[in-house]
């Protein structure tokens, strides 16, 4: 690649907005940041869902005729929250609503949606999930790097289903795509799985509006107001593996440390009705309410986040508490580490510990951020963290010296390349026939977009169809 030439940066992402999940938000904010400054073309590549899977996907009955109207949206969202008009690409690939997983899978090569002349660095938000059924050309073959960026802690959510045998293989299957497909590997916390050769570096920031909330928060506690009236709360999809089972069974086990306490319960999900009869069991008080934007104004009085959850990688919510100035209590876990250098995190380690942090969280007026704090939770600085380990500058050239040291480094390096090579051959041959596909859970019929999606995208029918 010529020095003098941008770099191609495209974002592959395994969910979009309207789904308000973290690969749909974070990639966007992601891709907005990386092209603010002009020095690099980012493209940002997200699923395409045909009507009866949008209609699975997205809430408010939030519906797209086509691509087009999906990319308005989509930008229009983004330009209220973050004040400036982006100029990054978007693109769609062909994807498939998988009920039973929760998720959005790839249909056929989504690699071949970058033009082989952009293809320079690639972007895997959830490398794992992009790449379990991926048959296609060969990623690092494709692009001249590509980084995966660790989202999800899959075997945690296995592991609570009481399965051991399958997250046994799905360690062992996410090994072995990530290993194939990436060069570099970023995990967001060491609450993921682990990778050779990964780093650990949040590369995540928050939306730019809950740090404004948090400005205004510390404009009142400096001219001497009460900046919160109100106590507790959290909010999380309302599925037991948000962090509802921690923080309910806290609640019930210390009820009579914590009488008096007032908690607030914020979301919507499939547990709902379990959680509702649950909570009607406690003595304390503590509310159920449905699910709301955590930057709505409802929220911005309460002083105290309580968040015991170890599901998450790094909690979205927590950052956001953070940003608003709040005080936030929440596991000792390593999914926390980013969040302990701010004085309004407190940490638990034991049941009874939550109790006395609680309390005195309670009892104590949150710590006035810094405008270094507030740096560091936000996106420009989480676009500053991804580019220092990211390392897009260093070279991929391979060495080709003639000494004997480096020779023997060529052919240990060779030695490896060729066994990486052969396991691609084998994930490309397994991952090619409708029948072993569906073993590993593959959607039925995902290896080539169906008509319908070919149409909606303008894709061109392959020759023999």
């Amino acid at each position: 690649m010529q020095m003098n030439r941008k770099r191609h940066i495209a974002i592959f992402t395994t969910a979009s907005l309207p789904w308000m999940t973290g690969t749909a938000v974070n990639p966007l904010f992601r891709a907005a940041y990386l092209s603010k400054d002009g020095e690099r073309k980012v493209t940002l590549v997200i699923p395409w869902l045909s009507l009866k899977d949008q209609e699975l996907v997205y809430p408010n009955n939030c519906r797209f005729s086509s691509p087009t109207e999906h990319e308005a949206y989509v930008r229009q969202w983004l330009e209220e929250r973050t004040k400036f008009r982006s100029d990054f690409t978007i693109r769609f690939y062909p994807g498939k609503f998988s009920v039973d997983k929760r998720s959005i899978l790839a249909a056929g090569d989504i690699s071949e949606v970058i033009p082989d002349e952009d293809s320079d660095v690639a972007i895997l938000e959830e490398p794992e999930h992009l790449t379990w059924y991926h048959h296609g050309k060969r990623w690092k073959t494709k692009f001249c790097l590509v980084i995966g960026i660790v989202h999800t802690n899959y075997l945690e959510y296995v592991r609570r289903e009481k399965n051991g045998v399958q997250a046994f293989l799905l360690k062992y299957m996410n090994t072995w795509v990530v290993s194939i497909y990436c060069h570099k590997v970023i995990r967001l916390s060491a609450a993921t799985q682990d990778y050779p050769k990964s780093i650990i570096c949040n590369v995540h920031g928050v939306n730019p509006k809950f740090l404004e909330i948090g400005k205004k928060k510390l404009e009142q506690q400096q001219n001497g107001d009460q900046a919160f009236t109100k106590a507790a709360y959290y909010i999380g999809k309302m599925v037991w593996s948000k962090g509802y089972r921690e923080l309910l069974k806290l609640l019930h086990d210390h009820q009579k440390e914590l009488t008096g306490l007032q908690v607030d319960l914020y979301g919507s999900g499939e547990d709902s009705s379990e959680v509702q009869e649950a909570v009607q069991k406690l003595e304390l008080s503590v509310q159920v309410h449905p699910g709301r934007d955590h930057a709505d104004p409802i929220f911005h009085e309460y002083k105290v986040f309580l968040n015991p959850s170890t599901t998450d990688v790094v909690c979205t919510t927590t950052a956001e508490a953070l940003a608003m100035g709040k005080i936030v209590v929440c596991a000792n876990h390593s999914s926390n580490d980013f969040f302990k250098q701010f004085p309004n995190c407190r940490t638990f380690d034991k049941s009874n510990d939550f109790v006395t942090v609680t309390r005195k969280a309670l009892a104590d007026e949150p710590a006035q951020l810094t405008d270094a704090q507030r740096h560091e939770l936000s996106w420009e600085a989480a676009t500053e963290r991804f580019l220092k380990a990211a390392e897009l500058d260093h070279s991929l050239t391979k060495n080709q010296s003639g000494s004997p040291s480096n020779n023997y480094m060529s052919t240990s390096m060779n030695l490896q390349w060729n066994i990486e090579d052969l396991s691609a051959q084998v994930h490309h041959f397994v991952s090619g026939f409708e029948a072993s596909r569906k073993i590993f859970g593959a959607i039925p019929g995902s290896l080539q977009p169906d008509e319908e999606q070919r149409k909606e995208l303008g894709l061109v029918v392959p020759a023999g169809n």
